[in-house]
């Protein structure tokens, strides 16, 4: 399976620790490669669009805190980008939701807890059924103003 992962400066050090530990994943590195500081949009929109054009399969975007990186992956149409803290979460995120990019906090999550949590992420399915035609409820949502 092919998968991306990227972060800005607050994430870096986490991005390095998961791709050393699934060294068995092909991964491709969206960026950020330090910990000068850098804006968040910028990556998780390159991880984004490789999703979207099937360069990836899935993804992994990480910030400070999660919430930017996770608002700027939703605003595109097809991707379901979860906001995750815990291994539950991490869970559901795959069984209900379909998520197709896992987000995370770099200064919020220790490094054990993302471990376990990435690993839950690419280890579980999607379970259809009634979550189906939520999921599908979100993809047909019209976007823009009310």
């Amino acid at each position: 399976m092919k998968v991306g992962i990227s972060s800005d400066h607050g994430g870096c050090e986490m991005k390095e620790a998961i791709k050393k530990h699934f060294g068995d994943i092909d991964w491709v590195d969206y960026g950020c490669h330090s910990t000068e500081s850098v804006d968040y949009p910028e990556f998780a929109q390159k991880l984004c669009k490789a999703v979207l054009n099937k360069k990836i399969e899935k993804g992994i975007t990480l910030c400070g805190t999660g919430i930017g990186a996770s608002l700027a992956a939703n605003r595109f149409h097809g991707i379901r980008a979860a906001l995750c803290h815990d291994e539950f979460t991490a869970e559901m995120c795959r069984k209900h939701n379909d998520a197709n990019v896992l987000v995370m906090g770099g200064r919020v999550v220790a490094e054990p807890l993302a471990l376990k949590m990435v690993k839950i992420f690419f280890s579980t399915e999607f379970e259809g059924g009634r979550h189906q035609r939520r999921v599908e409820a979100i993809e047909n949502s019209e976007v823009g103003t009310p």
